[in-house]
């Protein structure tokens, strides 16, 4: 979620934070050009302040200040390498700088001079951009007597007024930059503070799911709705754990109540056999049955027990455990014709050795039920990252796709072997047993016929 989250917090801050940078860099840039445009404009005034004196008159044919103006013109050229010039109306120049300087027949300047020429000064030009290479035009008229005698022209180069427009712009960036890794760094705890409650949710939904019935969420900070999603969900885990509990104990209570009155039948069964002919059919039958039933009852007592029992978790060697297990095995193999063979190196692991000499009793039985005489089962232990595998692998019929999502089932079996013997809950205890200490029993093909269990245990004490 996270994931999902943060981007979407950032997208949004960048785009407030454009929201507000751009239009502060545009007013910035505008501001800049402003400030030069009035400085060109204050020169130009002085200048058609001097050159009004200076144009000739009706009577005047040279006038005196005309060597004042040229001075005037040639250093602000001079001083600052902005061309200026004044032109008559007529075009002809009262003075300019450089000399070879002239109006040019269309653009920019020839439009600003013919504004000045309507008795107004020139509009004020286009903004300039960093990365556009223009000069500003600036132009007033010279009025003598109410009419306009001549027009004062300045072209300026941009190169000092663009790089100042990109300097401000440059502090404006840093300025983002630095508010957007602000806004990161929030965007990160205010993430943290509002989807911590939702990991530990989650992590408590695993726990619960893999059998750690105990495992509650803390109600600690975060957003209120999320805390109190949190309470609500341990008053849910209370109840459900609740439910188990019923359950489990009707079930060990059922199994234990029924095991008397089913011994007590069995038994009377028996002693009618002795009334009946030796070797009669039906007799054997409800013997068998009766047998049947007795260990589904001693299966679901040892199951509720397995469901609510906690893990002793110690540091085993669970090579030389499965080991033993594989050499307890082996008549019953020899008596079938099977092949049981071990690879058991010495790899250490954090389990219940009861509960898992449990499991491997259940999966290798289960593994010799269904594999033919002549045909190998295997054992073989290996260290994997953080866990120890002990997989069981066998050459019998297998189990198709659907079959293999349904084995570990409570009394699910095959339809294919219900005439092998088995409840049908050996691998459900197997696996509940193994869940309480953090393991597991997973099943799949075993190419080209056979079942492979694979039982995992973890190699990090509790709590690592």
């Amino acid at each position: 979620m996270r994931t999902r989250l943060l981007p979407l917090l950032i997208v949004l801050m960048a785009a407030v934070l454009l929201a507000l940078g751009v239009p502060l860099a545009v007013s910035m840039a505008s501001a800049e050009q402003q400030r030069v445009v009035v400085d060109r404009i204050d020169d130009t005034a002085f200048f058609a302040a001097v050159a009004q004196f200076t144009a000739p008159s009706a009577t005047d044919t040279v006038d005196q200040r005309q060597e004042i103006l040229d001075t005037e013109l040639d250093a602000y050229h001079q001083v600052y390498g902005i061309r200026v010039g004044v032109f008559y109306v007529d075009e002809n120049v009262m003075s300019r700088a450089p000399e070879k300087w002239r109006l040019p027949e269309e653009g920019e300047l020839r439009d600003a001079y013919a504004e000045a020429l309507l008795s107004r000064r020139s509009d004020d030009p286009e903004q300039v951009w960093p990365w556009q290479s223009r000069r500003l035009v600036v132009a007033s008229p010279v009025i003598r007597d109410g009419d306009v005698v001549a027009v004062v022209v300045t072209d300026s180069p941009t190169d000092q007024l663009r790089d100042r427009i990109l300097r401000s712009w440059l502090v404006i960036g840093a300025g983002l930059m630095a508010a957007m890794l602000l806004a990161v760094g929030a965007a990160l705890r205010l993430t943290g503070w509002v989807l911590r409650p939702v990991r530990i949710l989650d992590a408590t939904t695993h726990d619960i799911a893999t059998g750690r019935l105990k495992s509650r969420v803390a109600v600690g900070g975060g957003p209120p709705e999320l805390r109190r999603l949190a309470r609500s969900f341990n008053e849910m885990a209370d109840n459900v754990e609740d439910v188990l509990e019923q359950q489990r104990a009707f079930v060990a209570d059922a199994s234990h109540q029924l095991r008397n009155p089913l011994a007590a039948l069995l038994l009377r069964i028996e002693l009618l056999a002795f009334e009946l002919p030796e070797g009669n059919a039906e007799i054997a039958s409800v013997q068998t049955e009766g047998k049947r039933l007795a260990q589904v009852l001693d299966d679901l007592l040892d199951l509720a027990l397995a469901e609510h029992a906690e893990a002793d978790l110690r540091l085993t060697d669970i090579g030389a455990l499965t080991a033993e297990r594989v050499a307890a095995w082996a008549p019953t193999a020899d008596a079938k014709g099977a092949l049981l063979t071990g690879d058991c190196p010495a790899t250490t692991g954090w389990a219940d050795p009861v509960t898992l000499s449990s499991a491997l009793d259940a999966v290798i039985d289960n593994a010799l039920k269904f594999t033919p005489g002549g045909e190998a089962v295997t054992v073989t232990v290996a260290s994997n990252g953080d866990s120890v595998t002990i997989v069981v692998a066998d050459r019998g019929p297998g189990l198709t796709d659907e079959e293999l999502s349904r084995v570990g089932d409570r009394f699910w079996r095959s339809g294919r072997h219900q005439n092998i013997k088995g409840s049908g809950l050996g691998l459900s205890i197997s696996h509940a047993l193994l869940a309480a200490g953090g393991g597991s029993l997973t099943y799949g093909h075993h190419a080209p016929h056979g079942l492979k269990v694979t039982v995992r245990v973890p190699r990090g004490g509790p709590g690592v």
